[in-house]
C-alpha cells in the first residue's frame, strides 16, 4: 500500500499501485486537467507510470519549471512523425530537445526544402489537434532490433544494439506512430500546443563522426505560449541585427578569410578598440597588484605531458616537430629521435616555469602573474564562429600563486575586480556558478572536496549568490563561471576563475614555509575578459555596434553643412583632438542628411554639425547616435564634456582633476 507524500507534506495512502493521473484526480479535478508529468522522489517521469512504493511525488503541470523541456522533447517526436507520414521511406535517427528548441536527424536521399518545412509544420499542427494519446512499452532487445530492421529503421536498430545490456528498451507510441526513447513524454499530443516553428535544415554526420553518413537535421523552436514564441523570434531578429560579423564589416573593424581559418585580421579601427581594452585592463591589474610577464609561444611537449594537457588536449593542439641537431655529414649530435613541440593552447605551464625560477618564500605569496598571452587551439572548422570561436586567441590571463590560507581573500579580491570591470563595461547583470568535478579529472576526491569547499566558502564570504554546475569543472580543479545577460536578454559566459591543487604538484612548484619546509602553492587561474576576440564580439553585440564613447574607434566627426564653415570645422576638429578625442573631419560637398546617415551607419557616436551660424557663434550642433534631436554647445563646452565621456572609466577622476 504506497504512501504518497505531496509537496505540502500531506500523505495519501492507496491500497494498490497508483498512476500519476489517478493521484492528480484524487487531489482535484482541475489539477488532473493541467497535469502533464510527475516527479517521483525527484525523478521526472510519465504521468501514466504506476507508483508501487512509498514516495515523495510532485505533479508537474504545463505551467511548471519542467514543462518546457517536455514540450520540446515531444515536439521532436511530433516532427519525426509528421516527416514519416509526409515522406514515406525516411529513416529517423535521434531527436533531442536542446536550448531554445529541438532537432531531429533524418536519413533521406532527397534534400528538404523551405517549402517542405512549411508543409511539415502544418502536419504537426494537425497532429496536435488529433490529441493522440501517449503510451509506453518495454520491449525485449532482440524483438526491438528485429522490429526496427523490419520497418527499414536501420539506424534505430544500431542504436538499440549499442545500448547497455541492463538498459530497458522503451518504445513510446503517439497514436500508432512509435519511436525508441528514454522519455518521459506528455500524456497526449494536445498538450504540446502550437507555439512551435521549424527554423532550418542543416547537415549532420551520423553520431557526429565525419566518417559516417551525412544526415539531414531539421531544427525547430518550441515554447509554452504564442507570446513566448513571438518574443523569441523577435529576439532572433534583434540578434541578427547585432551580429558582430556583419557589424564588424560595416564598422571596418576586422575581417576573416579562408586562408587563415579561425584567425582574425584586425583593421586599424578594430585594433584601436583592442588597444583601449588592453590598456584599461592592464591598469586595473596593475593597481590590483599583478606583475606582467611574457612567455614563449612554442614549448616542448614535455611540459604538456607533465601537466596532463597532452593526453586530454593533444588533438586540439598545433604540434610542431623539432628536428635533432646533426653534423654536416648528417649524423645526429644528440641521441634519440626528433622531439615534438606545440604552440601553447594556454599559458599556465609557462607561468609555473617562471614561478619555479628561483626560491620562493611563504612571505612572497601571493604572486599575481599576468600575461596577455597569445594561444592557439585547433578547433574544428565547423565550430569556428566569427570572433566568438577562433583558433588564435589572446587572453587577459593571470595565475595567482598563493598559500591555502590566502584562497579566501584572493577569491574575494578577484570577485571585486571582476564586478568593477564589468560595471565599467556597462554589464552588471551577472550570475555566478560554481562548476564542480567532472567525470574525467586529475586529482583524488579528497583534493576536490578541499578545492570545491574553498571556493564555496569564498563566495559565501563575499556575499555572492551562486548555484552549482555539477560536473562542469576543469579537469584539474573546480571553477567559477560568470554568466552575463546582455541588452536583449541573451546569456554569455565570460571570464573564469579556477582553483588548482594539481598543476603545482605535477610541475613540481614549491615555496619554503615558515618552518623551512617545501610546500606546494595553490594555483588560481583567472581571466576577466576571457579572450579579447570573444569579448570584443560580445561588446559589439551587446551595444549593437554603438560602443561607449571611450571605446569607439572614431569618437566624433565634425561635418559641415556648407563650405563656408570649412575653416571653423577644421579649427573645431583640432580643438577636440587637443582635448584627447579621436576625431574625423567631413568637408565633402554632400547634403548634411546624407553625411549624418552615412556616419550613423558606421556607428560614429557623435556627429558635430557646423554651418554658418555655428561658425559665427563658435558652437557645435551635436547629434548623438540613436538619439533624437540635437544639442547646441560652445566649442569649449563640447570639448570638455566629450573629453570626459571619451576617457576610460578608471581615468575619469584623473581627467577631472
Amino acid at each position: 500500500m504506497p504512501a504518497i507524500t505531496l509537496p505540502d507534506g500531506s500523505v495519501r495512502r492507496f491500497d494498490r499501485p497508483v498512476t500519476g493521473t489517478a493521484l492528480a484526480e484524487s487531489i482535484s479535478k482541475s489539477l488532473a486537467k493541467k497535469a502533464v508529468a510527475m516527479k517521483v522522489d525527484g525523478r521526472l517521469t510519465d504521468l501514466f507510470e504506476p507508483i508501487d512504493h512509498d514516495a515523495k511525488v510532485e505533479i508537474v503541470t504545463r505551467e511548471g519549471a519542467d514543462a518546457l523541456d517536455l514540450v520540446r522533447h515531444d515536439c521532436a517526436h511530433l516532427l519525426a512523425q509528421a516527416v514519416q507520414e509526409l515522406y514515406p521511406g525516411t529513416q529517423v535517427t535521434i531527436g533531442p530537445n536542446i536550448e531554445d528548441g529541438f532537432f531531429y536527424d533524418f536519413a533521406r536521399d532527397e534534400p528538404f526544402s523551405t517549402d517542405d518545412l512549411a508543409r511539415i509544420e502544418k502536419r504537426m499542427s494537425e497532429l496536435v489537434d488529433a490529441d493522440l494519446p501517449t503510451r509506453k512499452e518495454i520491449w525485449d532487445r532482440g524483438r526491438a532490433i528485429e522490429h526496427f530492421k523490419g520497418i527499414g529503421e536501420n539506424y534505430k536498430a544500431e542504436i538499440i544494439a549499442d545500448l547497455p545490456e541492463d538498459e530497458d528498451i522503451k518504445v513510446y507510441f503517439h497514436g500508432e506512430w512509435h519511436d525508441l526513447c528514454r522519455g518521459p513524454h506528455l500524456p497526449s499530443t494536445k498538450h504540446i500546443g502550437k507555439a512551435f516553428k521549424l527554423m532550418k535544415v542543416a547537415g549532420a554526420y551520423w553520431r557526429g563522426d565525419s566518417n559516417n553518413a551525412v544526415l539531414q537535421r531539421i531544427y525547430g523552436t518550441a515554447w509554452l505560449s504564442d507570446a513566448d514564441l513571438k518574443a523569441y523570434l523577435t529576439r532572433l531578429e534583434e540578434a541578427e541585427k547585432r551580429d558582430h560579423r556583419r557589424l564588424g564589416k560595416e564598422m571596418d573593424l576586422f575581417h576573416l578569410q579562408p586562408e587563415a581559418q579561425g584567425s582574425v585580421f584586425w583593421h586599424p579601427k578594430g585594433y584601436l578598440v583592442w588597444r583601449q581594452l588592453e590598456a584599461y585592463i592592464r591598469r586595473r591589474q596593475d593597481e590590483d597588484g599583478y606583475v606582467e610577464v611574457k612567455t614563449p609561444q612554442v614549448l616542448d611537449s614535455i611540459f604538456w605531458e607533465q601537466s596532463g594537457h597532452w593526453s586530454k588536449f593533444r588533438e586540439n593542439m598545433f604540434v610542431v616537430p623539432d628536428e635533432v641537431p646533426s653534423t654536416e655529414e648528417g649524423k645526429p649530435i644528440l641521441s634519440g629521435q626528433a622531439k615534438l613541440m606545440a604552440l601553447k593552447p594556454m599559458n599556465c605551464p609557462a607561468h609555473v616555469q617562471i614561478f619555479k625560477n628561483g626560491i620562493k618564500s611563504y612571505r612572497d605569496l601571493p604572486i599575481r602573474m599576468a600575461e596577455f598571452g597569445c594561444c592557439h587551439r585547433n578547433e574544428a572548422h565547423g565550430a569556428l564562429h566569427g570572433l566568438m570561436r577562433v583558433r588564435q586567441m589572446t587572453q587577459d590571463d593571470a595565475h595567482i600563486f598563493c598559500r591555502e590560507d590566502q584562497i579566501n581573500a584572493e577569491t574575494q579580491r578577484f570577485l571585486r575586480l571582476f564586478a568593477r570591470v564589468y560595471a565599467d563595461m556597462g554589464m552588471t547583470d551577472i550570475r555566478y556558478k560554481l562548476a564542480t568535478r567532472p567525470e574525467l579529472r586529475a586529482g583524488d576526491d579528497a583534493t576536490w572536496d578541499r578545492a570545491e569547499g574553498a571556493l564555496a566558502s569564498a563566495l559565501d564570504a563575499a556575499g555572492a549568490t551562486f548555484e552549482y554546475a555539477h560536473g562542469e569543472g576543469a579537469f584539474y580543479g573546480p571553477k567559477l563561471e560568470f554568466h552575463l545577460t546582455d541588452a536583449i536578454g541573451r546569456t554569455w559566459q565570460a571570464g573564469t576563475y579556477q582553483l588548482d591543487y594539481v598543476l603545482p604538484e605535477r610541475l613540481d612548484a614549491s615555496y619554503i614555509d615558515a618552518a623551512g619546509a617545501r610546500q606546494r602553492p595553490v594555483m588560481l587561474h583567472r581571466a576577466v575578459f576571457g579572450t579579447f576576440e570573444r569579448f570584443i564580439g560580445l561588446l559589439i553585440e551587446h551595444y549593437a555596434g554603438r560602443l561607449p564613447l571611450w571605446l569607439a574607434p572614431v569618437q566624433a566627426v565634425v561635418a559641415t553643412i556648407t563650405s563656408e564653415a570649412d575653416d571653423y570645422a577644421k579649427q573645431a576638429a583640432e580643438a577636440l583632438r587637443k582635448a584627447g578625442l579621436r576625431v574625423d573631419l567631413d568637408l565633402r560637398n554632400e547634403k548634411i542628411n546624407y553625411k549624418v546617415r552615412e556616419h550613423s551607419h558606421a556607428k560614429i557616436p557623435v556627429i558635430a554639425v557646423v554651418g554658418a551660424r555655428e561658425a559665427e557663434e563658435r558652437k557645435l550642433s551635436l547629434r548623438r547616435l540613436g538619439a533624437q534631436g540635437q544639442q547646441i554647445m560652445t566649442l569649449e563646452e563640447a570639448a570638455k564634456a566629450l573629453a570626459h565621456e571619451g576617457t576610460a572609466p578608471d581615468l575619469r577622476g584623473e581627467r577631472a582633476a
